[in-house]
């Protein structure tokens, strides 16, 4: 009985740190497998930089839906894998992998913490040569 309280409260403390350790919202790794432009706008700063493709655009968050959606609409997402995620200080960033029709993209992605909320200021996607 005493193992199960202590495998209990071990379980727990490891459940509490990882959550609090989450910096980068899941709901952007989901739009990303999904290709979705609708549900990356409710992550997205109110000024967002937009390099899609060597084009790089300073948008407010409107236009940058805008041009996700035709970006998703041009190449039919199938999946998308993370590579590696980091955090400093306020800001955090994910580099992953975007598997479409057309090829795979590297896409950067980063974040900063404004009122206690993580939102995408950058967003960087590039044709990759695999």
């Amino acid at each position: 009985m005493n193992k199960r309280v202590v495998i209990l409260w071990a379980c727990l403390l490891i459940w509490t740190v990882s959550l609090m350790a989450q910096d980068v919202p899941a709901g952007v790794v989901e739009a990303f497998k999904k290709g979705n432009s609708q549900v990356l706008n409710g992550y997205l700063s109110d000024k967002v930089e937009l390099i899609l493709e060597n084009r790089s655009n300073h948008v407010d968050r409107q236009t940058a839906a805008g041009k996700m959606a035709a970006f998703f609409s041009g190449n039919q997402v199938s999946g998308f894998t993370v590579n590696h995620q980091g955090k400093r200080d306020e800001s955090s960033f994910i580099v992953g992998t975007l598997t479409t029709a057309n090829g795979n993209f590297r896409v950067n992605c980063f974040f900063r913490k404004v009122a206690n909320k993580y939102v995408i200021h950058q967003i960087r996607i590039d044709k990759t040569n695999e």
